[in-house]
């Protein structure tokens, strides 16, 4: 009983339409995950830079103190800015590809 239920929904799935907005919807979960994970690595890596840049300030002779707004509002940018742009690729790649496959396609 389960399993005609379950067998039902994926022959659903595999008609044209709804195995396109199922494709979509993986394509903008995809460039939502990469959107996150380049935003974080972007920071991550220019929190490390400035806890390098700091720590050579402490031992710097005269000693003197890097501002954190000065190496973190830049790359708060540049982070927005590239992840945007790689997920904005890859959504942009995907809906492209989705339409794509769902051309008609012409046998001569």
């Amino acid at each position: 009983m389960l399993t005609a239920a379950v067998r039902r929904r994926v022959a659903v799935l595999r008609q044209p339409r709804p195995a396109a907005r199922l494709a979509r919807l993986l394509w903008i979960a995809w460039a939502i995950i990469v959107w996150n994970v380049v935003f974080d690595h972007v920071l991550v890596v220019a929190g490390r830079e400035f806890i390098a840049a700091a720590n050579r300030a402490a031992f710097a002779v005269p000693p003197h103190y890097e501002n954190m707004d000065a190496w973190m509002r830049p790359a708060v940018t540049r982070a927005l800015w590239t992840a945007t742009a790689s997920g904005g690729a890859i959504a942009l790649a995907g809906f492209l590809l989705v339409r794509a496959v769902r051309a008609p396609r012409v046998v001569r």
